[in-house]
C-alpha cells in the first residue's frame, strides 16, 4: 500500500504531484497523514485530517463513513477508530494539538478551531487494541527536533505508551525523519511534493521513492 504526507494539493502544483504519486505507486489502498486539501482521489484512502484542511469535509467525514458532498470520494477519515485492511489493523487521531483547546468537547470547538484534536478522542483512540499501525499528523517526543526543538507533544506520548503499536506515521513537519518511541518505530513522513512511500503490510517495510514529475495532464 501507498504512505503520503502532506499534500497541500488545493494548489494546483502540489495537487498535481498528488495524482503523480498516486499514479506512480499505483497501489490499490493509500494511507495519508493530513493536510491533504483535495478529497477526490483515485483509489481508497485512509486519512488523518491535519491542521489545513477543508474543515467542512472533515466534520462530513465525521458523520459517516461516506458522506453525500460534491468532490469527496475514496476517503475514509481514520479519527480515533480502528480499520482492519486484510491482516492490518489501522488506527489514528485526526487533527493537532493546541493547549488552549484540548480539555474542551468536540463541539465547543468553532470555526478554524475544529482543526485540533481534544481530549476526549486521545482517550478514544487509547482505548483500541492490538493495532499495528498508528496515523497521526503530530509526533510523539523523541523522534525529530527543529532548531533544537523537540516537536513531540504528549497526547501521542500518551497514545503511544498505551497501545504499542508496531509502526506510527507521522505527517506535518514536511521532513523525513526516523527514531522510536517506546517499542515503536516512528517515521515522519516527507510531502508529497518530495516523496511517496510503500508499505509492506505482512512486514511494515516502508520504502521512500521519490515523487515524479507531473505530466502535463495532471497540472
Amino acid at each position: 500500500m501507498t504512505v503520503l504526507g502532506d499534500a497541500h494539493a488545493d494548489d494546483p502544483e502540489n495537487r498535481a504531484s498528488l495524482m503523480a504519486a498516486y499514479e506512480a505507486a499505483d497501489a490499490p489502498v493509500t494511507l495519508q497523514l493530513g493536510d491533504l486539501g483535495h478529497y477526490d482521489l483515485p483509489t481508497p484512502t485512509y486519512f488523518v485530517a491535519g491542521n489545513n484542511e477543508d474543515l467542512d469535509v472533515v466534520d462530513a467525514l465525521r458523520e459517516g463513513d461516506d458522506p453525500d458532498v460534491e468532490g469527496v470520494s475514496n476517503l475514509i477519515l481514520v479519527a480515533s477508530r480502528a480499520f482492519e485492511i486484510g491482516d492490518l489493523k489501522l488506527a489514528g487521531l485526526s487533527g493537532n494539538y493546541a493547549p488552549t483547546q484540548y480539555e474542551k468537547s468536540r463541539e465547543e470547538l468553532v470555526g478554524a478551531r475544529r482543526r485540533h484534536f481534544v481530549e476526549s478522542e486521545v482517550e478514544a483512540a487509547m482505548g483500541l487494541h492490538d493495532v499495528d499501525v498508528f496515523l497521526a499528523h503530530e509526533a510523539p517526543h523523541g523522534v525529530l527536533h527543529t532548531d533544537g526543538y523537540d516537536v513531540g507533544c504528549r497526547p501521542m506520548d500518551r497514545i503511544l505508551s498505551e497501545l504499542e503499536p508496531d509502526l506510527c506515521l507521522v505527517g506535518h513537519h514536511h521532513q523525513h525523519a526516523e527514531g522510536s518511541f517506546g517499542d515503536t518505530r516512528v517515521v515522519c513522513l516527507a510531502p508529497v511534493t518530495e516523496s511517496y512511500y510503500s508499505l509492506d503490510p505482512d512486514t511494515l517495510g516502508l520504502e521512500r521513492t521519490e515523487t515524479p514529475e507531473p505530466n502535463e495532464a495532471e497540472r
